[in-house]
């Protein structure tokens, strides 16, 4: 009887042994029957194979292979003892923040810059519409105030464009004609004028500090002769070609004409009709950029005809009184070219210095170009700043790349269009930058609760007595 605790005892010590194995087969096969059937198939290795316990090792043998219906073989997940493999990254994560910015940015450019040179080359083929409209933009944006002032009397539209019309036209064909006449006149007078002003030139040089010698004076004209003489056929080619040049100006004459004729007339509803072509989401916004451009342009061209007006007008008087020959003409062309800001005024003044070298003489020369710097000077700090204000607002430095990007592109005409385009687009920039800005905020949801408080507007005259 003293055995029969003993025995009891041994017996439930292996029952215990025996039910505590019976939870770790069955917690190993709840972590086996857990895992994740996507899991690649990965042997172990064979080294941690080797080191796995035996009964780990056969019960993975014994782990059956189903097949599913569509006829591929079942993947078992790893057992739990092999290594994890690290997931290879997203390649666009793996690209840096930078680079993804600047290639986003590049391709963009890419396009741009292409659509760009398709235009250039679609302007270059039709070059001569093209400035044949520029053209009577401009004359339009300086007809048009008195086509509405003549419309707010009380004149019909179609009265009040053609007496506009008529008038501009005749006025710009009478200064044509009064400059060709000018020249006409005293280009025989001239001639005599710069050939003895060749001569008293030549005097001063072998009678100046600077030593020139009569054989070098001798050498610059033959060189000048040489010249001439090589470029003979050039020049030759270049007078037979000039009745196709006179078709050309003669057809874009009458191009500007009708062009500024129905701009004039019926330039709302051309604005109209072209806003049709714009997609719906952006028409409100070019909608309003249009008639701002519109008034940037013509207060552009009025106070640039006003300036040149009266730099025209006081260099010309000055250039009379010093005694210059073709004071008009030179006045004249003082006042085209400065259509062209910056350069215009440069090459105009300089023309007129040399004019004044030639024919008058070193003092006038230098009269003459003291007159134009003072005038010159006037127009920059008092004309410029007082006519058109703040209706167009160019950087200086803006108007001279423009200028000379306008003229590498084009010649005289990309210099003369440059400025007004750079002009328009900064005008219409801004506001579409504030028309979007604006949108933005009536979209957005309106203010409540304390953030109210934050946004809504204070009397400046609140807790003053």
């Amino acid at each position: 009887m003293s055995r029969v605790p003993g025995w009891l005892g041994r017996l439930g010590h292996e029952l215990s042994r025996m039910g505590e194995r019976l939870d770790e087969r069955r917690a190993e096969a709840e972590r086996d029957d857990g895992g994740d059937d996507s899991a690649p198939d990965t042997a172990p290795h064979a080294p941690d194979a080797a080191r796995a316990p035996a009964h780990m090792a056969a019960e993975a043998s014994q782990v059956p292979v189903t097949r599913p219906e569509n006829g591929g073989d079942h993947v078992p997940p790893p057992p739990a003892y092999a290594p994890a493999i690290a997931a290879r990254p997203d390649p666009v994560a793996a690209v840096p923040w930078g680079m993804r910015v600047a290639a986003e940015a590049g391709w963009r450019l890419l396009v741009l810059a292409g659509t760009l040179w398709v235009l250039m080359k679609v302007i270059s083929a039709v070059q001569l519409v093209v400035y044949a409209f520029v053209a009577a933009m401009l004359i339009t944006a300086l007809l048009q105030p008195t086509v509405a002032r003549l419309r707010r009397h009380g004149v019909p539209r179609g009265l009040a464009t053609a007496l506009t019309a008529i008038l501009g036209f005749v006025i710009m064909g009478l200064v044509g004609w009064f400059v060709v006449w000018q020249v006409q006149e005293n280009i025989d007078n001239l001639s005599d004028q710069i050939q003895d002003g060749i001569d008293e030139l030549r005097r001063w040089l072998l009678n100046s500090p600077f030593h020139v010698t009569e054989s070098q004076i001798n050498d610059i004209a033959k060189s000048l002769r040489d010249a001439v003489g090589a470029n003979t056929d050039q020049i030759t080619s270049a007078g037979l070609e000039g009745v196709t040049v006179i078709v050309e100006a003669l057809t874009g004459i009458l191009l500007t004409m009708f062009s500024t004729l129905f701009l004039l007339y019926d330039g709302r509803r051309i604005w109209e009709w072209t806003t049709r072509l714009v997609p719906a989401q952006a028409r409100p916004g070019i909608s309003g950029a249009g008639p701002r451009a519109w008034r940037t342009l013509t207060a552009y061209v009025r106070g640039t005809v006003i300036v040149a007006l009266i730099d025209a007008i006081f260099i010309g008087l000055g250039i009379f009184f010093l005694g210059v020959p073709m004071a008009v003409p030179l006045a004249v062309f003082i006042f085209l070219f400065a259509f062209i800001p910056l350069v215009g005024a440069v090459i105009s003044g300089a023309l007129a210095v040399v004019v004044a070298l030639v024919t008058q003489g070193v003092f006038t020369a230098v009269m003459t170009l003291a007159v134009v710097l003072a005038v010159q000077q006037i127009e920059g700090h008092i004309l410029q700043p007082f006519i058109l204000g703040r209706a167009v607002r160019v950087h200086p430095l803006a108007v001279v790349l423009s200028v000379a990007a306008g003229g590498l592109v084009n010649g005289i005409g990309g210099a003369v269009v440059a400025v007004p385009l750079v002009a328009v687009t900064n005008t219409v920039v801004g506001y579409l930058r504030a028309h979007s800005r604006e949108a933005a905020l009536r979209q957005a949801p309106s203010p409540h609760g304390a953030t109210i408080i934050d946004v809504a507007p204070v009397d400046p005259t609140a807790g003053k007595t």
